[in-house]
């Protein structure tokens, strides 16, 4: 397992829970003097960051690229690729599409979170799920080319409809043709959603590809009610070997955060 934390750049976003905010360079630079693996990245568009200088930073300070979100293409457009306009939701997953060519060639997947929508009012939940894996196949296959997978993320109750919990996520990708597209598991929202963090871990098993490594309260790890070691021993069952990544309250403040958040991350992948 490697780790990560989360860097936002937008401005809309801001009290959200990412651990450092608006400034790229300073982002990767606390990052790397705390040891931490690679940097995830939350831009306000697809063009909003120049990757040579993206590229730059990253070999400055040996770190990698685990992700990258898509959420302003809700929090700033409110582009959903389950919108009942046809023209929204081909806008939804350009903006998506546009997110993975930018991610891709760092070898950084793009994430689904907010921009999933949910169902209600004149929109059945059976169209909602359909219009998602509509989208899911076409970008998951678009991925492709990066030799890197589509994230999706199933989100708790509050914030989706569609899917809240690591079964019903992999169930759902095993209707799907593509074989490019993971879950995302985010401790926090799984929190809220799972009988056991650990067990969901488990029903999410193979198709599990990104982690979110937070507390129970969405502050940092260490800084609420979660025990870690149970759900580290699951990822561990499950061969999981990629990014575990704060994305976490910048709570008492961002190097804060980031220091609790890798020594937590330490004590329990040593």
């Amino acid at each position: 397992m490697k780790s990560a934390v989360t860097i936002s750049l937008v401005k809309e976003a801001e009290g959200g829970p990412f651990v450092f905010w608006h400034d790229l360079e300073r982002g990767c630079r606390e990052a790397a003097e705390l040891g931490f693996d690679a940097v995830e990245v939350f831009p306000p568009s697809p063009d909003a960051v120049n990757p040579d200088e993206l590229r730059g930073l990253l070999d400055k300070y040996n770190l990698e690229l685990a992700a990258v979100g898509t959420g302003a293409g809700w929090v700033i457009q409110k582009l959903a690729l389950t919108s009942t306009d046809a023209g929204e939701r081909a806008k939804a997953r350009d903006y998506v599409r546009s997110i993975i060519d930018f991610a891709g060639p760092f070898g950084a997947s793009g994430i689904i979170g907010s921009m999933q929508g949910r169902w209600g009012g004149d929109l059945s939940k059976e169209q909602a799920l359909a219009w998602l894996a509509e989208a899911l196949e076409e970008l998951g296959e678009h991925a492709t080319q990066y030799n890197v997978p589509l994230i999706y993320e199933p989100l708790n109750r509050y914030e989706t409809n569609l899917i809240t919990t690591m079964a019903d996520g992999a169930a759902y990708l095993e209707t799907l043709t593509t074989k490019n597209v993971v879950l995302l598991a985010d401790l926090f929202h799984m929190n809220i959603e799972e009988t056991s963090v650990a067990d969901g871990i488990r029903d999410g098993g193979k198709h599990i590809g990104h982690v979110h490594f937070v507390d129970s309260n969405r502050r940092p790890a260490s800084l609420g009610h979660t025990d870690f070691a149970p759900i580290f021993d699951a990822l561990r069952e499950i061969g999981y070997e990629r990014f575990c990544s704060a994305e976490a309250f910048s709570y008492p403040d961002a190097s804060e955060a980031a220091r609790l958040t890798i020594e937590s991350y330490r004590q329990h992948t040593s």
